[in-house]
């Protein structure tokens, strides 16, 4: 049984690599099925269960709010989401034939989350800054369908070249200018099955929930090469699971291969330790 639906891209990547480079963001709605997507809800609340129940399992990125890095290995889905024609499509785009994938994470907003402050994922590298190119991209998909009241995410088209050299930690800007964010905010309310792709150096925040139903997220981080941002991240697959994966997904895939599996650590980053202060 497929775990896909719609496959053959209808955007080329020309005009895929401009809405990044101009919002920031595209998104691609029905890339895999609702039952894909109801398996993927399943692994995310058992990871969290694991994490949460251990110290350091899960950070917290605000009140009740929580981000956990898992491996590979615990997504029944990965090869279907790593070798997906048009996550391929993006990567290759953006990033260049040599991407490589370097985190997998998700983050959920429980019922009483509140809004983030604006931000970005981490300072904007030199190659951004001076040369305007980006180095990495973090493909978002939810695990549930997104409603008003579920605190959707809230993005800025358009601030991923923003100079971010006078931000707190060179990622969150002042409140004083939190006008300019607010005027370009939009909201999205994906559903299962959706998946976007955006910079994450685009100012976004995840909001207010309203409701009493979490709202799961999966995070998968991809960087040009030499973009360094695997050494932030600590994930690793077994040496029987590397030997199963595709030839086309281990050329991408930049971890450690391992005998057995350690639970991962969550770092306290800056981020967390200002989204706590939210």
């Amino acid at each position: 049984m497929t775990s896909t639906t719609g496959t053959n891209p209808q955007t080329s990547t020309d005009e895929l690599v401009a809405a990044i480079h101009t919002d920031g963001i595209v998104a691609r709605k029905g890339a895999f099925s609702t039952e894909w997507a109801d398996r993927l809800r399943e692994d995310i609340e058992a990871a969290f269960e694991e994490a949460h129940a251990r110290p350091d399992g899960a950070v917290g990125r605000g009140p009740n709010r929580y981000y956990v890095e898992i491996h590979p290995e615990q997504l029944r889905g990965f090869v279907d989401l790593v070798d997906h024609p048009w996550v391929r499509q993006v990567c290759e785009g953006v990033l260049g034939a040599d991407y490589e994938i370097v985190e997998l994470g998700f983050d959920i907003p429980f019922a009483g989350a509140v809004n983030q402050p604006w931000h970005r994922d981490f300072p904007a590298p030199e190659e951004t800054r001076r040369d305007g190119r980006l180095t990495s991209l973090a493909f978002n998909l939810t695990a549930v369908d997104t409603e008003e009241d579920m605190g959707p995410f809230e993005i800025a088209p358009g601030t991923q070249f923003d100079d971010g050299t006078g931000f707190t930690h060179e990622m969150f800007p002042d409140k004083a200018v939190y006008g300019r964010f607010e005027e370009r905010a939009v909201r999205k309310f994906p559903r299962r099955g959706d998946i976007s792709a955006r910079s994450a150096l685009t100012i976004h925040r995840g909001t207010k929930n309203f409701s009493e139903k979490a709202r799961p997220v999966l995070v998968l981080g991809v960087d040009a090469p030499g973009a360094g941002n695997a050494e932030h991240h600590d994930m690793a697959v077994t040496k029987g699971y590397w030997e199963q994966l595709p030839e086309r997904v281990k050329a991408h895939l930049r971890c450690p291969v391992v005998d057995e599996l350690t639970p991962i650590t969550q770092k306290h980053t800056i981020e967390g330790l200002v989204m706590g202060e939210a």
